[in-house]
């Protein structure tokens, strides 16, 4: 949201928006003030039409142009009668002057100035045919007034005279390769103007054209011939885009009229020079939406830079007012600047009109735009002007033209001229009329004695009527003089009353002065601190946006690592439970395993309990001797039989039964096993047997067992089976825990140490006449034989658990 004065809605008429902006600015042009008015906006916001118009709807330059003149129409000088100077000043000449002035120009070739008398065109004529008659109250009627016109336009920040006759072509300038101008007679290109100060430190364009004008259609002549010059291109966001800020200068040079009320005075210090100037500026726009290239991306740059240096100048105004710095502005860094320096620093009133284009493309640029404006409403800085004092009556003119009218009315009475020694000889008559008449003084004969003494009284009588007459005149005088002694007196005593009176305003105006640059100062200081807790709730509220975004992104993040963590709880909780459900299987597996072992330990004590019993209790008489293998194999030697195996057949070959044998197996026995052809063979009944591990076959067993054969250290063979638990996992397959590992080891007797006797001892009696003597030798190492063998191989058992 922006706060502007005033807002003007779409359908404004041009005559509401005249009369609210620029009509105060006509008004004190006419009375000896300065004004400046902006049209600024985007690029196609109807800066141009707002200045312009369109026919039948004058915009605010004809309606200006049209009030000046009805306000000073009979009241105008005639021609050169002022005259500008090159310094930015006017001067005035005598009727014998500017009559000459006149007939020198009129036998000049050069275009002559336009007339008011000649037919308007009608390519504007709409444009300025105002229907509503509008005119300045309080115009100073014993003054004369003459208007000056020009044009400018600022171009890549130059100056350019629009109204200047050259033969310059605008659509199709001669330049050749080198971007210079052709040097042939035909074409002269247009030559920038310098900007000067003169001597009341008021900036001016040199050397720019001034056409004094006398009417409406005169000056808007004027204006649409150096329009017509104007630099204009055709961009993507406008047909008719103005490639410069165009300025349209109104001097109004006014004088006051002698004592008689007939001619002007002739005295420069009594001229006023005001000045309205009607800038059209160029709209901002960014080059990447009109696609500008070439000369239109340099104007676009030159156009956006100017209005940069234009706020740049208005921020730095308002921050020396408000906060009292003395920074230096940069009115240097932009022709459009510099040339209206005095109007920033308090020369006149500066006017702004802000375009807006209800576009969603405009968005940014028409935020720009009313941002900057609504902070240039914030600089006023004005500084009182001094208007010269005439001395003279005011009504002259008025009163000469009575006069005038009077004299010429007596003498169409008359019929003939009348002077001044005609009416105070009337005058005299009338008073002498009141005297006693004289007789007639005619003496016709000498003794005539009637004649004369008549003629004494009568001028006795008129002597004393006289003397009567001096003295009530000189009764009169001194009444008269007495009654000015006490107007003296009274006018003195009201002076001094007055003067008293004044001295105890001055002091009260004084003292409220020095309360009010008192309260301004506080003002300024509690706008320079609302400004800095502005500055702080600001920066306070967004430090609270941070931290609410903050808060929320982190509650966000707590309620995130909630849900996973509620999540990882329930899945620890199903892990936990199958691993407690795992365990108890293994837990119950190795018991039973730990069961079986602990059997299988207890029958193998119980075999060779059994065993030795027997060899204790069993009589020998003969000495056995040791077969060979040869012959163990030929002939099977009768074996004793043991007691938990009486229904085995000696000769049946014996497979060692897993302990897991209620299970489903997969026995996996690779290719490359050799076959031992022993009793401790293990057997599994129900497995599958595969030489190469499958998937297909773990699918179906719970359980897993693999043959593996190394040599020992000893040159045997050592095997070894590996067995494990098979489940599930959760990708859909199956994997192998190994939980423990029995080695099978065939060892030959031969090659073990035996214990017995020296062989010179002779045994004892009752002894067992043998090589194996030592018991304990003999039931470790022939547990198990094959049947008819005395001795044999013998297998040990070694369960180790994972």
């Amino acid at each position: 949201q922006y706060s502007f004065k005033e807002v003007f809605g779409t359908h404004v008429l041009q005559k509401e928006l005249f009369d609210v902006v620029a009509k105060p600015l006509v008004e004190d042009l006419i009375h000896g003030k300065n004004g400046l008015l902006f049209t600024y906006g985007v690029t196609g916001s109807g800066k141009t039409h707002t200045m312009t118009g369109s026919p039948g709807e004058g915009g605010l330059l004809p309606r200006c142009l049209d009030m000046i003149f009805n306000s000073i129409g009979p009241f105008q000088a005639k021609r050169f009668v002022f005259k500008l100077d090159d310094k930015n000043g006017v001067e005035v000449q005598c009727e014998v002057d500017a009559l000459l002035e006149r007939q020198k120009r009129e036998a000049m070739p050069v275009p002559k100035t336009p007339s008011s008398k000649r037919q308007i065109d009608p390519e504007f004529a709409d444009m300025i045919n105002v229907r509503d008659y509008c005119k300045v109250e309080e115009v100073d009627e014993d003054n004369v007034y003459s208007v000056f016109v020009s044009y400018i336009e600022i171009y890549n920040n130059y100056i350019y005279d629009l109204l200047e006759e050259a033969p310059f072509e605008p659509i199709k300038p001669k330049w050749n390769s080198c971007n210079t101008p052709v040097r042939n007679g035909d074409f002269i290109p247009p030559q920038s103007k310098l900007l000067r100060e003169d001597q009341n430190h008021n900036m001016y364009v040199t050397g720019c054209t001034e056409v004094e004008v006398k009417s409406t259609e005169e000056a808007f002549e004027v204006f649409w011939r150096g329009q017509k010059k104007r630099r204009i291109a055709n961009t993507q966001l406008n047909r008719e885009s103005s490639r410069s800020h165009s300025v349209f200068i109104i001097k109004l040079a006014q004088a006051p009229l002698d004592a008689d009320g007939d001619n002007v005075l002739q005295e420069k210090e009594q001229i006023t020079l005001s000045q309205l100037s009607l800038v059209d500026l160029a709209g901002s726009e960014r080059t990447n939406r009109t696609k500008a290239e070439g000369s239109r991306l340099r104007e676009a740059g030159n156009i956006n830079q100017s209005l940069m240096t234009l706020r740049t100048c208005i921020e730095v105004l308002r921050e020396n007012q408000m906060y009292g710095t003395n920074k230096m502005v940069p009115y240097r860094d932009s022709k459009l600047t510099h040339l209206f320096k005095n109007y920033f620093d308090g020369e006149g009133k500066v006017r702004m009109i802000v375009c807006v284009n209800p576009k969603a493309e405009d968005y940014e640029e028409s935020l720009q735009v009313m941002r900057f404006a609504e902070m240039t409403q914030e600089v006023e800085v004005a500084r009182p002007v001094d208007r010269p004092l005439c001395g003279l009556t005011p009504g002259r003119r008025f009163r000469n033209q009575a006069f005038r009218e009077e004299l010429s009315r007596r003498l169409e009475m008359r019929g003939g001229p009348i002077n001044g020694e005609t009416e105070e000889q009337s005058v005299s008559d009338m008073f002498l009329q009141n005297f006693p008449p004289l007789p007639s003084c005619e003496l016709l004969d000498v003794n005539d004695d009637q004649t004369l003494p008549k003629l004494i009284e009568v001028l006795e009588k008129r002597h004393k009527l006289r003397q009567m007459l001096s003295e009530e005149f000189a009764k009169n005088v001194l009444a008269f003089k007495t009654m000015l002694q006490e107007f003296d007196s009274s006018v003195i005593s009201k002076e001094n009353y007055i003067q008293g009176k004044l001295s105890e305003k001055e002091k009260t105006i004084a003292g409220q002065k020095t309360e009010l640059e008192r309260l301004e100062k506080k003002i300024k200081t509690l706008e320079y601190k609302i400004e800095i807790l502005e500055k702080t709730a600001t920066i306070y509220e967004e430090d609270k946006r941070n931290l609410q975004q903050e808060l929320e992104s982190k509650s966000q993040k707590l309620q995130r690592q909630a849900s996973d963590k509620r999540r990882l709880e329930a899945r620890l909780q199903g892990m936990v439970a199958e691993t407690t459900m795992k365990w108890e299987k293994e837990c119950e597996r190795r018991v039973a395993a730990k069961q079986l072992e602990m059997q299988n330990k207890l029958w193998v004590k119980d075999e060779k309990l059994k065993q030795l019993k027997a060899i204790v209790t069993e009589p020998r008489t003969e000495k056995p001797e040791r077969p060979s293998r040869e012959r163990d194999r030929e002939k099977p030697v009768q074996r004793s039989k043991s007691p938990p195996v009486p229904n085995m057949p000696p000769v049946r070959l014996r497979h060692r039964r897993s302990r897991s044998a209620g299970e489903r197996w997969v026995d996996h026995k690779p290719p490359s096993n050799l076959p031992t052809e022993t009793v401790m063979q293990p057997h599994v009944p129900h497995a599958i047997t595969v030489a190469a591990a499958s998937e297909k076959a773990l699918a179906k067993c719970d359980k897993y067992m693999l043959t593996h054969q190394e040599l020992a250290s000893d040159g045997e063979i050592e095997t070894k089976l590996i067995k494990g638990d098979v489940f599930k996992t959760r990708g859909g397959g199956q994997a192998v825990q190994f939980t423990e590992i029995e080695t099978l080891k065939q060892e030959s007797p031969t090659g073990r140490k035996r214990r017995s006797s020296p062989s010179n001892a002779d045994p004892p009696e009752g002894a067992v006449d043998s090589e194996w003597t030592d018991v304990e030798t003999r039931c470790s190492v022939a547990v198990e034989m094959r049947a008819g063998s005395a001795l044999g191989p013998g297998y040990e058992h070694h369960a180790q658990p994972k």
